[in-house]
C-alpha cells in the first residue's frame, strides 16, 4: 500500500483506503459547530475524562520511572512538553501542567484556544508572568492543523498526540511521526538507551473484524487499527517502548491505546 502521497481530494469513498475521504474543511466545520467544554470535546462522554487523565498519567509516571528508579521518589518537573490537537486544554490542565514547567499547545480551532487562556489561573500562562511553585505554564499557543506544525527540533520532552491523529491521511500522519521524532529530545550519544523524551499516541482503535480502518462521516476522521498503526509508527522510525489499553472506558465506545515512541 501506497502511503507516501495524500489520494485525491475529491476521491470517492473507499474501503480499502478510508482516509481517502478525509476532508480538513470538513473536519474544521465540525469542530467548530462543537461546545468548547469537555461534553464537546469527548462526544457527549464528559464522565469518561477522569477515568482518561488517571490512565495517562499513571501511563506516563511509569514510562518515566522505568525500571530503576524508585516509586517513593518524586519525579522532576519535565523542561517542555506539547499537547497536539490540545481543544480546551483538557489533558493540558488535567495533566501535563502538573508535570512539566511548560506545555505548548498545538491547535487548529481558535475558539478553543481562545477558552483554554481566558480559563487559565494566575501564573499559569507565560503572558501572566512568573509560574507558581510546583505548577507548569502554557507556552506558546499554535494555532495550525497538525499536518502544518512543525515542531522545533531536539525541544520536546513529550509531544502527545491523542484523539486527534485520525484527522490525517495516512500519508500525513507519516510525515507528521517522522517530524515529532526529530522535535523530542535527542539522548546524548553513546546513551540512547537512556533517552528520557517520548511521542505519545493514544486514540481510539478499529473494531473491524478485518481489522481495516473505519472512516466516520460526521467528523471526516478515521480510526485506525493497532496493525495499522504499528506499521506507521515503524515506517516514520518509531518503535514502541510501552503501551497499554485504557481501561473503565464504556463498552459502547472504540478501545482506546496509548502508545510510548522513540527513535528506532
Amino acid at each position: 500500500m501506497d502511503m507516501t502521497s495524500d489520494p485525491p481530494l475529491a476521491a470517492a469513498h473507499d474501503p480499502d483506503r478510508p482516509d481517502a475521504s478525509i476532508n480538513v474543511t470538513h473536519s474544521l466545520d465540525y469542530w467548530n459547530r462543537v461546545s468548547s467544554d469537555v461534553n464537546g470535546m469527548l462526544g457527549g462522554y464528559p464522565q469518561t475524562s477522569r477515568i482518561d487523565l488517571q490512565g495517562s498519567s499513571n501511563f506516563l509516571t511509569k514510562l518515566r520511572r522505568g525500571k530503576t528508579q524508585a516509586s517513593k521518589l518524586p519525579l522532576p518537573p519535565l523542561e517542555r512538553v506539547a499537547d497536539c490537537g490540545a481543544g480546551i486544554g483538557r489533558i493540558t490542565k488535567g495533566l501535563l501542567l502538573g508535570v512539566s514547567k511548560r506545555v505548548d499547545v498545538v491547535e487548529p480551532v481558535k475558539k478553543f484556544t481562545d477558552e483554554l487562556v481566558q480559563s487559565l489561573g494566575n501564573g499559569e500562562y507565560t503572558g501572566d508572568g512568573e509560574a507558581k511553585e510546583g505548577k507548569g505554564q502554557v507556552g506558546e499557543v499554535i494555532n495550525l492543523g497538525l499536518q502544518d506544525w512543525i515542531p522545533e527540533p531536539g525541544a520536546y520532552d513529550v509531544i502527545w498526540n491523542q484523539w486527534c491523529l485520525g484527522h490525517l491521511t495516512d500519508a500525513q500522519l507519516l510525515v507528521y511521526l517522522r517530524r515529532c521524532k526529530e522535535g523530542i529530545r535527542q539522548a546524548a550519544e553513546g546513551q540512547e538507551g537512556a533517552s528520557r523524551s517520548w511521542v505519545v499516541v493514544k486514540e481510539n482503535l478499529s473494531t473491524d473484524i478485518n481489522h481495516k480502518d473505519i472512516f466516520d462521516e460526521e467528523d471526516s476522521s478515521v480510526t485506525r487499527s493497532d496493525d495499522k498503526f504499528r506499521m506507521l509508527f515503524q515506517e516514520a522510525g518509531l518503535k514502541i517502548v510501552a503501551t497499554e489499553q485504557q481501561r473503565g472506558m464504556p463498552k459502547e465506545l472504540y478501545p482506546v491505546r496509548i502508545y510510548a515512541l522513540r527513535p528506532e
